[in-house]
């Protein structure tokens, strides 16, 4: 039975950036995931995720956002690999709902450069995008999108390279005895002083106590050819009666089209990743009223997953002296990896950070 200093369980998103930064600090670091190297099977698969600042979640976000920025331009100087495209951001919807006061509570608390444009103006410089009679758009410069596939290899080598052990393709479980800590999985035992959990949709086999409070949905993401001429697009959400749909500007695979969160519960082992006719026409009614440039013909799909909370806000917190963990990230939580590194390895090496994460602790789900 060998021996690591932190066993870093599912080398996803939040995965892979503690194990890189962990090995940074000269930890000896042990990942484990239970699926294949490059796979797109939990819930970071899909080519592209939003990065934005004025964050209509919640203000106590911002000062992780900023973080959270600075951090994947280090990664990326640090590995020489392109991860964060800015194009700015536009969020629209009526001026009084959740998207559009949030984003400007978030922005004008913490003093991030925005605009605040009516449906004229916003359709003005985007043509492509439809806004209804009496809406408004927040639009700010510092927003893009993160490419995760790449983001999580990138820190996956990153941590390779500073000395971790990465090993794939089997679950683990997390063992106490009378000796300590261990992890097992692919019919090996190694011993462990601490273990940091992010192993997403299947955090709640790890951590029962958690499970009440998660709930994992089937989430479908499309892509569809352009129809016409789009013109610019930079990352963009719209909150209608019908739910928040979001998009990013076209590329190589087309419009990437998708609604944030579905409301169908699914079993992350037995998830249904077979596109439902039902599916894309709930897409294809956004886009015709919103985006008609995203009505044509559908390119490719992808079934990724959110794990919620029941109030959608993140869990990052500690079990106990030994166990630590980050997930349940409520369909927002990608952009946020490269900062959330950070802090499971703050938190495994000495049990505290200095990050504002107070507002994330578990303590609130049974309060």
């Amino acid at each position: 039975m060998t021996g690591f200093d932190v066993a870093v369980v599912g080398l996803g998103a939040m995965g892979s950036a503690a194990a890189y930064h962990l090995a940074s600090r000269g930890v000896r670091v042990l990942g484990l995931d239970r699926f294949e190297r490059g796979h797109t099977l939990a819930s970071f698969g899909g080519r592209s995720r939003i990065i934005r600042l004025a964050y209509f979640e919640h203000p106590d976000y911002v000062p992780l956002l900023r973080a959270a920025w600075k951090g994947w331009r280090d990664l990326e100087e640090a590995s020489g690999e392109t991860l964060l495209t800015q194009t700015g951001g536009l969020y629209a919807g009526p001026p009084d709902g959740d998207l559009v006061a949030g984003s400007l509570r978030s922005a004008l608390q913490h003093g991030l450069a925005h605009e605040l444009l009516d449906a004229d103006e916003a359709m003005r410089r985007y043509p492509a995008l439809q806004l209804d009679p009496g809406w408004m758009a927040v639009f700010e410069e510092q927003a893009g999108w993160l490419a995760p596939e790449r983001c999580i290899e990138t820190h996956l080598r990153l941590a390779e390279r500073a000395g971790a052990t990465l090993r794939f393709g089997a679950p683990a479980a997390v063992r106490r005895d009378g000796t300590g800590l261990a992890v097992e999985s692919g019919g090996r035992r190694d011993a462990v002083g601490r273990v940091v959990l992010t192993a997403g949709a299947w955090l709640p086999g790890l951590l029962p106590f958690l499970a009440p409070a998660l709930q994992v949905e089937r989430v479908p993401l499309f892509w569809f050819e352009p129809v016409g001429h789009v013109g610019p697009l930079p990352v963009w959400i719209f909150e209608t009666p019908d739910g928040d749909f979001y998009g990013f500007p076209p590329d190589e695979h087309g419009l990437k089209v998708a609604r944030h969160g579905t409301g169908d519960p699914a079993d992350p082992d037995r998830l249904d990743r077979t596109p439902r006719a039902g599916d894309e026409e709930r897409i294809r009614a956004f886009a015709r009223r919103h985006l008609p440039a995203a009505d044509g013909a559908l390119r490719s799909t992808h079934i990724c997953m959110y794990t919620r909370t029941t109030d959608g806000h993140f869990v990052i917190d500690r079990a106990d002296d030994h166990v630590v963990y980050a997930s349940a990230c409520s369909g927002h939580g990608f952009k946020f990896a490269s900062i959330v590194g950070e802090i499971l390895a703050d938190l495994a090496i000495s049990g505290r950070t200095a990050l504002p994460i107070g507002f994330l602790s578990a303590a609130r789900l049974s309060a």
